[in-house]
This record gives C-alpha cells, sequence and structure tokens, in this order.
C-alpha cells in the first residue's frame, strides 16, 4: 500500500507562515511609504468636511467673521499638526544614514551581541516589518483616532460659551494638536530605523498619560462645571488612559525582546 505525501513538519510550516507575513509586510511598508501623499491628502480632505460639518452643528450662533476665523484657525492648526511632524521628522531624520547607537542602553534584559552598522542593516531581521509594521499602522492612527475622539467629543464654540466649555475645547484642542504631532514623529523614527525612537515612544506614551492628567485637574479647577459633563469627560480621559496603557503592555515586551527591533535600533542581536 502506497503512502501519500508526509505533512511537511510543523516548524516548516510556522517558517513558512513567517516568511509570507514579512514579504507582505516589508511590500505593505514599501507602499505605506510610497502613498503618504496621497494619505496627506485624504486627511486633510476628510478632516475638512468632518470640521465643517462640525461648525455648521455649532450649540452657539456664529456672529462675527472672527468668531468663524478662531474656530477654523483651531480645526486647521490640529489638521496640520500631524503633518507638521512627519513634515518635521522627514527633515530631522534623512533617509539611509548610518545613525550610531545610542550609548546607554535602556533595554538590559537578555544576553545581547553588537553588531557593526554596516552588518546590521544587511541582517535579515533589519527593517520595520513584520511585526514592527503593526506597530507602524497604530502610530500612524493614533492621529485620526485622536482628532476624531476630539470633533465628537467637543462641539465648535465661540467666546459666547461659558468658560468652564472654553477651557474643555482649548485642553481637548492642545491634546488632539500636541498627540498628532508626536505621533507623527515617532511614526517616521520608526519607519526610518532611527535608534532613538523605543525611546521617544516611550516618551510620547508618557506625554500622553500626563496630558490627560493635566486636563483633568484644569478643568476641574473651573468653575460651574456641570455635574454630566464632568462624568462624560472624566470618562472621555479614564479611556485614553487605558488605551495608552494597553499599547504599553503589549508593546514593551515586543520593544525590548524583539530580535527584529534589537538588529534594527539597537544594532545587536541575541547572544549564542
Amino acid at each position: 500500500m502506497s503512502q501519500g505525501k508526509r505533512r511537511p513538519p510543523i516548524r516548516t510550516f510556522l517558517n513558512s507562515a513567517h516568511d509570507k507575513f514579512g514579504s507582505r509586510s516589508r511590500r505593505f511598508v514599501q507602499v505605506l511609504q510610497s502613498r503618504m501623499e496621497s494619505l496627506i491628502l485624504l486627511w486633510l480632505f476628510v478632516f475638512g468636511g468632518a470640521t465643517t460639518l462640525r461648525i455648521g452643528l455649532a450649540p452657539l450662533p456664529i456672529r462675527s467673521t472672527t468668531d468663524l476665523a478662531q474656530m477654523l484657525l483651531l480645526y486647521g492648526v490640529i489638521a496640520l499638526a500631524p503633518i507638521a511632524g512627519y513634515r518635521f521628522a522627514m527633515t530631522a531624520f534623512p533617509a539611509n544614514p548610518l545613525p550610531e547607537p545610542t550609548r546607554v542602553r535602556f533595554a538590559l534584559f537578555g544576553r545581547w551581541r553588537q553588531l557593526d552598522l554596516l552588518d546590521a542593516r544587511k541582517h535579515p531581521a533589519f527593517g520595520p516589518f513584520g511585526i514592527m509594521a503593526s506597530l507602524l499602522v497604530g502610530l500612524l492612527l493614533n492621529v485620526p483616532v485622536r482628532s476624531v475622539e476630539f470633533l465628537f467629543a467637543v462641539p465648535a464654540m465661540n467666546h459666547d460659551a461659558p468658560n468652564w466649555a472654553m477651557t474643555i475645547l482649548h485642553m481637548m484642542a492642545f491634546d488632539a494638536i500636541t498627540m498628532n504631532f508626536v505621533y507623527a514623529v515617532c511614526f517616521v523614527m520608526a519607519l526610518r530605523s532611527i535608534p532613538l525612537f523605543p525611546r521617544m515612544l516611550l516618551v510620547t506614551w508618557a506625554l500622553d498619560l500626563l496630558l490627560q492628567v493635566a486636563i483633568a485637574h484644569k478643568v476641574a479647577e473651573v468653575a460651574n462645571l456641570p455635574a454630566p459633563v464632568a462624568y462624560a469627560l472624566g470618562e472621555l480621559l479614564s479611556g485614553n488612559v487605558t488605551k495608552v496603557l494597553i499599547s504599553v503592555a503589549i508593546w514593551v515586551p515586543y520593544l525590548l525582546l524583539s530580535e527584529r527591533v534589537n538588529v534594527t535600533y539597537r544594532s545587536r542581536i541575541a547572544a549564542d
């Protein structure tokens, strides 16, 4: 009785799946790089349309061109912040350099062997591919998520609004502007394999958490804040904190122990 084909061992199957995933992620990142200008135009179009709708639904009437100009300026800065962060980082971190790895190491887990910069770039694990591509997407998605969150949570207002409402508007706008800029910078640093990227991402997460606390304290100091508004704002801020902490829990172990991260951003591999 003839034997059928033997199934490939599980290791072969996993290696094949890993190679396919790596190839697809590489193509995805290359497409992402080539389409960034189109994504920027799409972002401006979508956010501009959403802003127009939001201003049209403003709870208080727009009494003058000054009111309208102030609203448009606020939303315009939010829209342009990630583009400014992207342009700034693209200029500050040129493509294909050979940056020196950071001298002071904080990722002390595991045993590692240092690689020459050229050897690191030739290593199969070098580059923001594989699971790193998922992190790239997550960094980029932070921009529309934070912006849409602002649009839905905070109505368009002019200076006829109460002091507590204007405080919420300005603080939440500052949060969206700052984080849109910083997450765009992180995205470029990851994309261009800049050694400081893991640390920059940790600083960004810390800044995100600090801003949520600062908003809560600032708004709590304002008089006559309605209880339902305070509750809704607290839910929003605690949700933002939870999202950051989940990101930290998921990605910090990967940033510390991943071979790809260590080869790409620290020029080292696991010691034999």
